[in-house]
């Protein structure tokens, strides 16, 4: 795993605390599950590992026109970094193509196992306890609000969740389990969402009047 060891210091400084929903702790949360996910499967781990460590350094705002080309414009900022610590050709190809298909924009199913457990574990990522900071961010980012005041759950209005954070929790958060690729990543998936249908719960207790 050296060159995993050399590529670390490139791709760190290319994640800031700018944008907490994509930094450095969000790699290092990707990474272990990457890990766990891959745990016992017949995957090539240091592209994977590369993979993951690569796959946000080209970043770009939920509202950019550019958005659903991050994954490819990180693929190819990845390429060049691995190169310089003695992957393959061969290695880099695949590697980014497991870096685009990561992407939810993108809409893309994975095509092999490598590029399905990145997916999931970024995925992962946007559930749970840290996808409720990590969604709060995005929000504050995109200076958009929490809630409609008066209709906080869309019953009877249109769902957007580029004006309202909670709206964003039915368009995507909420369909995530569904959409993962892997076993172990659903089942985490759905205990991930139920915690946060507990805190929607909650917060509706506390803004209703």
């Amino acid at each position: 795993m050296k060159r995993i060891e050399a590529l670390i210091p490139l791709v760190k400084p290319l994640y800031t605390a700018e944008d907490p929903a994509h930094d450095w702790p969000h790699i290092i949360r990707v990474i272990a599950m990457v890990r766990k996910l891959a745990e016992g499967e017949s995957v090539n781990l240091p592209c994977l590992l590369a993979a993951a460590y690569c796959h946000d350094i080209v970043n770009l705002p939920k509202n950019h026109p550019l958005r659903s080309h991050a994954s490819s414009m990180a693929a190819e900022k990845a390429a060049e970094l691995m190169k310089q610590v003695g992957f393959t050709e061969n290695e880099i190809i695949n590697t980014k193509q497991f870096i685009t298909e990561h992407s939810f924009s993108k809409g893309l199913r994975p095509s092999s196992l490598e590029a399905a457990i990145i997916q999931d574990a970024d995925r992962l990522d946007t559930l749970g306890a840290i996808g409720i900071l990590r969604c709060a961010s995005v929000n504050t980012q995109m200076k958009s609000g929490f809630y409609e005041l008066n209709d906080p759950l869309a019953k009877e209005r249109e769902l957007d969740d580029k004006k309202y954070m909670l709206d964003h929790y039915f368009v995507k958060i909420f369909k995530l389990p569904e959409m993962m690729n892997t076993p172990n990543a659903k089942i985490e998936a759905n205990k991930r969402v139920e915690y946060m249908k507990g805190f929607l719960e909650t917060l509706m207790g506390e803004i209703r009047n």
